[in-house]
């Protein structure tokens, strides 16, 4: 295993940890679609959560690349 196996399955995690923490959409009606609420800004720890978990899938994303390139 090279090291961009490591990166993907520990960012895999964090990835998993994240988007369970964030609260949006709680209702499974929400997560299918029928939320029908309209939230536009984002503040505070949910900015921050939602900017992390969008690096974390950039990392993700390259890693799985790179590790069969390499």
């Amino acid at each position: 295993m090279n090291i961009f196996n490591y990166i993907t399955i520990g960012s895999m995690f964090l990835l998993t940890l994240l988007i369970l923490i964030q609260t949006r959409g709680a209702s499974l009606g929400a997560g299918l679609g029928g939320g029908g609420e309209v939230n536009t800004v984002r503040r505070g720890s949910d900015k921050t959560l939602h900017q992390i978990t969008v690096a974390l899938v950039v990392i993700f994303g390259l890693s799985i690349v790179l590790g069969i390139i390499v």
